[in-house]
């Protein structure tokens, strides 16, 4: 049986951090949640401390409390600044989140991170986020040393996705018909489970593990992607006509099909060869450190079951926008038929 940890979540109120005190509690651990709780609110049966990490008296009621785990998601480095000096001496593991985003190229895999904001810097600027990312990392490292352990996600779906990358092409293939799909099927996509990742994230505390990780599983075609996807709904019961239309992307580019996320966007999709590094991360680093991983299906199932009746998603492609393009593309083919 795991011994008892004293884990205190920065956060713990969304998504990946909410799951993380979710799981924590499961194992048998008291879990604390530090937050302004604006948010949202924290899982049943943990404790909830309000702070406001934007000045450092905002952090005064963590201040002296020791821990055997402390797991940070914050991407803003003069936020994390103050909660090392409340916490860091009295914190026997430290786990900071990071992201793929730290890396400077991403049209190859490579180790060399974006030169880091200034460790005061309070922008929350999207623009900013892997340089920020890196300055927190940084200020981790250097105040825990090998008591910090330093995780970098890929994309994180699952279920209660609050972007919903992913989720867009579960209900988009349910609802059968012809299917607008993105790029080349070769194209490489990857992505994290958020409860494999929520997972390792506390084994890492319990084994006191150190040392910076991506997250991430291996990378899949995205036709075999869709293909899972496909089959992963068909073992639910789930079964309408199908077919994918693949569209290059200078086309989808053309016609204000955006990447990523955002309003008329696909998910998964990022250009190449700009992005060629980004969805290619090698995941066997962390599979060696213990780093468990759902398969599609599994993943699938699961956003499938906790979806809400009506899921309202950040990253989708609306159904008169997909008409519109596809509509555009057969007749450019006719054209050089």
């Amino acid at each position: 049986m795991t011994t008892q940890l004293r884990v205190l979540i920065l956060g713990g109120t969304v998504y990946l951090s909410k799951e993380v005190a979710r799981q924590a509690a499961a194992r048998g651990h008291h879990v604390t949640v530090a937050a302004r709780g604006k948010s949202g609110g924290p899982p049943d049966g943990v404790e909830f401390i309000g702070i406001d990490r934007s000045s450092a008296e905002g952090v005064e009621p963590l201040r002296g409390k020791e821990f055997d785990a402390v797991i940070d998601v914050a991407r803003i480095p003069a936020q994390v600044g103050p909660v090392l000096d409340a916490l860091a001496d009295g914190a026997a593991h430290w786990t900071f989140v990071s992201s793929i985003s730290v890396y400077a190229d991403h049209s190859k895999v490579d180790e060399a991170l974006l030169e880091p904001a200034p460790d005061d810097s309070d922008d929350p600027d999207v623009a900013l986020y892997g340089a920020s990312k890196v300055t927190c990392e940084n200020l981790v490292r250097e105040r825990l040393g090998d008591k910090a352990f330093v995780v970098r996600p890929g994309l994180v779906f699952g279920p209660h996705d609050p972007n919903d990358r992913f989720g867009y092409w579960p209900l988009r293939v349910a609802d059968g018909g012809e299917i607008l799909a993105p790029g080349r099927p070769e194209r490489l996509v990857q992505w994290i489970d958020v409860r494999n990742l929520a997972a390792w994230i506390l084994d890492g505390a319990e084994r006191r593990l150190s040392g910076t990780f991506d997250a991430i599983t291996d990378a899949v075609g995205m036709g075999d992607f869709l293909d899972g996807v496909t089959e992963s709904l068909q073992e639910l019961g789930v079964e309408a006509p199908a077919r994918f239309t693949w569209v290059p992307q200078e086309f989808l580019l053309e016609h204000g099909v955006n990447p990523w996320a955002g309003v008329e966007s696909l998910g998964l999709w990022v250009p190449e060869p700009d992005y060629d590094g980004m969805l290619n991360r090698p995941a066997g680093p962390a599979v060696d450190a213990g780093l468990r991983l759902s398969t599609l299906a599994e993943t699938v199932q699961a956003w499938w079951a906790a979806k809400s009746a009506e899921p309202e998603l950040e990253a989708s492609l609306s159904p008169e926008k997909e008409a519109e393009v596809l509509a555009a593309w057969h007749l450019h083919e006719s054209e050089r038929a």
